[in-house]
């Protein structure tokens, strides 16, 4: 079974990571970390309460048994180390300031320790950067992991598979973000998809 490290960081955006994890979950052992202050924002925009038990809440809600949560400054949990063997790790929405730490190497707590010791084993490595506009030190951050073999996925939506309400949004951007870090997925309609 495939293991994953997802980490959801206090961008706005927070349902975007919420849903890839929900489908992670159908067929893979998730490692998940939540940046401290996103609790909140996870409870503004979605009114889901995850503060507390949280591992306990997350595996009640999906129903499962193949989710393990870290707290953020749990640094010696098992995603520190080189030594864990995952199959990659995705930060679903990025804030600039974890894409800063991450680009720095600064690894001041366990997503960016995480997201470190990814780049360096070599793994596949996703970031979806939840900001606008984007400044010069963003790109240059977003550059340099890219160069690094990182991939970065922004949730930018498209249109042409004519989303009929929010979900179908969220689903095509959850569903290009699988299919960026090479999982698949049937969420959205593809382009040419009923077309002769």
């Amino acid at each position: 079974m495939k293991k994953y490290i997802l980490a959801i960081t206090g961008a706005s955006g927070s349902i975007f990571g919420i849903r890839l994890l929900e489908e992670l979950l159908k067929g893979a052992e998730i490692y998940l970390t939540i940046s401290s202050n996103t609790f909140s924002i996870i409870k503004e925009e979605t009114g889901l309460d995850w503060s507390g038990n949280t591992e306990e809440v997350i595996r009640r809600q999906f129903n499962t048994e193949r989710l393990f949560f870290y707290e953020d400054r749990y640094m010696e949990s098992l995603v520190a180390s080189g030594s864990f063997k995952t199959d990659g790790m995705l930060v679903v929405p990025c804030s600039m300031k974890t894409l800063s730490g991450i680009a720095s190497g600064y690894a001041d707590n366990l997503i960016e320790r995480a997201a470190d010791v990814t780049i360096k084993e070599g793994l596949p490595l996703l970031l979806s950067p939840r900001e606008m506009p984007l400044s010069a030190i963003h790109l240059e951050n977003m550059l340099k992991l890219a160069r690094c073999g990182v991939k970065i996925a922004p949730p930018i939506p498209a249109f042409y598979h004519k989303p009929e309400d929010i979900n179908d949004i969220i689903d095509f951007i959850v569903g290009k973000i699988l299919d960026s870090f090479g999982v698949d997925n049937e969420l959205f309609k593809r382009w040419g998809q009923g077309r002769v």
